[in-house]
């Protein structure tokens, strides 16, 4: 005997009883359990109660000057803002743009403000970034994504049990954002690239005063 299956029956009985709603729930819910689920990779805090990423590299062997003219080379390719220097510290401020997939499409919902420091110590240097703050993103007249405000919220203040999810993703985001940085940063500090320190001006001599 062959039972026939009615396809429309059964569609429509889980229609009622709830199932499509489900299925539809957990679809929307996907992304974010996939942001969320690096939480165990945030970044840690600070003595000041900062996000920050640190890393100290031992045992470097390029001369001070060189390691210096190769982090302002790396920053100014990265389009950082601001960058300064001085005998052994360098200082930045850059931003992580933040996306959003929901139903495969993704969108920028946000950026990710933040300052960095480089600093050269006896063979050896260390840089950390810090001072992350959020600045949510929204469609301008023309549909473009722009920032909806020029002050971030610092990544640090406790959010609304509503957003608290949707936050925490953000601070995850930010923390692979600053680590998949910070690789490409030790490796091109390490990459032996020869870089020609440009000798100091000799002064120019004067004759008519002595």
């Amino acid at each position: 005997m062959l039972f026939k299956f009615d396809t429309s029956k059964n569609i429509h009985q889980i229609v009622r009883s709830g199932g499509f709603l489900f299925i539809m729930t957990v679809l929307f819910c996907l992304p974010v359990l996939a942001q969320t689920s690096t939480v165990a990779e945030l970044m840690p805090l600070d003595e000041r109660g900062k996000y920050i990423y640190y890393e100290v590299v031992e045992k470097n062997t390029a001369p001070a000057d060189s390691l210096q003219i190769r982090a302002k080379e790396f920053l100014n390719a990265k389009k950082l803002d601001g960058v300064k220097s001085n005998k052994d510290q360098l200082t930045a401020s850059g931003k992580f743009l933040i996306s959003k997939t929901a139903f495969v499409l993704t969108r920028p919902s946000g950026e990710v403000l933040y300052n960095f420091v480089f600093e050269i110590k006896e063979g050896k240097y260390r840089f950390w970034m810090t001072d992350f703050a959020f600045i949510a993103y929204k469609r301008d007249r023309y549909a473009n994504y722009v920032p909806a405000t020029v002050k971030g919220i610092p990544l640090e203040r406790e959010p609304g049990k509503l957003n608290a999810a949707e936050w925490t993703s953000y601070i995850a985001a930010a923390s692979k954002q600053a680590d998949l940085f910070a690789k490409d940063f030790k490796q091109y500090l390490s990459a032996g690239k020869k870089i020609v320190v440009q000798p100091k001006a000799k002064p120019s001599v004067s004759t008519k005063s002595w």
